[in-house]
């Protein structure tokens, strides 16, 4: 199986682009990751919420497989603890999926389409994270929730 992570925006703070990057390089002991980043749209001020939301929702599905499995990073998603993440993960590669493809939406959220598309929504918290900070925090319990399905050290409980 095959782990892409998707982003609208990119990151301008050096110190999370080297942890997030010290975590990617970690992440690859145990499957293949990608991540991409769609750029941020041009004259926004211009577009109301859903208008943008409508615009990032192309460029999402634009990157998206046919076969892939689409699970949005949304507030109402489901939570859960990292050992109920691993697990998460475990049935994902058990089923056969070629690639499970996890999105970070822009600032007003996902487009209806996208929405249609998805395979499921996870919330890593009930709290609001900056675009910024939810890159290293995805990207950290995907490594912790392979560490865990490693019986490595890294959790604990």
């Amino acid at each position: 199986m095959k782990i892409k992570l998707l982003a609208i925006g990119k990151t301008d703070d050096k110190n999370l682009i080297a942890l997030f990057q010290n975590y990617e390089k970690r992440l690859k002991h145990y499957v293949k990751f990608e991540f991409q980043v769609i750029p941020d749209l041009k004259r926004v001020k211009n577009l109301s919420e859903n208008e943008q939301k409508e615009k990032e929702g192309e460029l999402i599905l634009n990157k998206i497989n046919s076969g892939d499995h689409l699970i949005l990073l949304d507030e109402r998603g489901t939570e859960y603890r990292s050992v109920e993440f691993s697990k998460f993960l475990q049935k994902k590669m058990n089923s056969g999926i070629k690639q499970v493809v996890f999105v970070i939406g822009g600032p007003y959220g996902f487009s209806e389409k996208v929405y249609k598309k998805s395979n499921g929504m996870i919330a890593f918290s009930k709290m609001t994270f900056s675009h910024q900070m939810i890159r290293l925090i995805v990207i950290e319990q995907i490594y912790r929730a392979f560490t865990i399905l490693s019986n490595e050290p890294y959790h604990h409980e």
